[in-house]
């Protein structure tokens, strides 16, 4: 009974800390991306890329977490839908981009993975 409840404590404190690292990421966002992905995540069709129930993001966290530190230029499918434009890296923390990137993936149907500073710091390598 006391392991049940400790489980049930420690899951409880996880989903605090997702719950707490999106509603966050929800301001950088709103700073940030939301001029070219648009406030639902949808982007703004043959200029930027969708971020809702995007295949792209989901197939490959690291390839998409990349792509806000280093940049991204040059041809991308999302969703079946070809993209040729330029995103600069972003001038934020490690912990800014984890934040802004699960509450993207918290959002619109993608598939809630939560990102880490430390999964941010790998990809700035």
């Amino acid at each position: 009974m006391k392991k049940y409840i400790l489980c049930i404590g420690m899951m409880g404190l996880a989903l605090q800390g997702y719950s707490q690292s999106a509603a966050n990421g929800k301001g950088i966002y709103a700073k940030t991306c939301i001029a070219c992905h648009q406030a639902a995540g949808q982007g703004i069709p043959g200029a930027f890329p969708p971020l809702a129930k995007s295949d792209y993001l989901n197939k490959d966290v690291n390839r998409a977490i990349k792509g806000v530190v280093k940049g991204l230029k040059g041809p991308i499918t999302v969703n079946g839908k070809k993209f040729n434009s330029a995103m600069p890296a972003q001038a934020l923390s490690d912990q800014q981009i984890a934040d802004a990137m699960t509450y993207v993936y918290a959002s619109w149907g993608n598939n809630k993975t939560k990102v880490t500073p430390a999964m941010v710091k790998a990809q700035r390598k």
